[in-house]
């Protein structure tokens, strides 16, 4: 059951603490997405909410704890992504990488977030267990290649596959890839790049 919280919207409607917590996370991925996580403050966070300026430190301690929860958040959604590709493409590595990709496009302030350990809490438990649904998707694509590698070759295959598809992402986020390079749909130039290295050997 929610139990009311005594801040208040702007528009005076009562705040229940899931909404609360959803209202600013909404307001973090807006206000990182315009000037960066350097720039976020709990303030301007409460600002963007429409609620007191003790409410943020209040349900998340402070800065850190609300972006422990922010790449949570993350790390949550990535794996819910690539689940779902895997179960759409049968567990193809290229089509998990193309789906870590197309996250990242469409999560960039969570993408900025949840690789930058010195920005939250590491040891937190609910971030370890998202950090490690992700990686267990990717797991899963590296173990169904043909002849699939074991132990710690298997271990290398998937920071190898990690490496690739996060560096294209950073990549493509950053403006380093050229339109006339690549084309302008980051869903066909991943499969496209990718590809050329994930493809089995013929």
């Amino acid at each position: 059951m929610l139990i009311a919280m005594s801040e208040e919207s702007a528009a005076g409607r009562p705040y229940h603490h899931g909404d609360l917590r959803r209202a600013l996370l909404s307001a973090a991925a807006t206000a990182i997405e315009e000037s960066g996580p350097a720039g976020l403050s709990l303030r301007d966070l409460a600002r963007r909410a429409g609620v007191s300026h003790a409410a943020p430190a209040h349900h998340f301690g402070d800065k850190a704890g609300l972006l422990t929860a922010f790449a949570t958040e993350g790390f949550e959604t990535l794996a819910d992504t690539l689940a779902r590709v895997r179960q759409e493409s049968g567990g193809s590595l290229l089509e998990l990488g193309v789906g870590y990709v197309t996250f990242a496009v469409r999560h960039r302030a969570h993408f900025e977030v949840m690789f930058r350990p010195e920005l939250f809490h590491r040891d937190d438990a609910g971030l370890a267990a998202a950090q490690q649904r992700a990686r267990a998707a990717l797991r899963a694509g590296v173990a169904g290649l043909p002849a699939a590698p074991v132990g710690p070759e298997a271990a290398r295959t998937e920071l190898a596959a990690w490496s690739i598809v996060h560096g294209f992402a950073t990549l493509w986020l950053g403006g380093a890839l050229r339109p006339d390079q690549v084309g302008d749909d980051p869903e066909a130039a991943a499969r496209l790049v990718i590809g050329r290295l994930f493809a089995s050997p013929g």
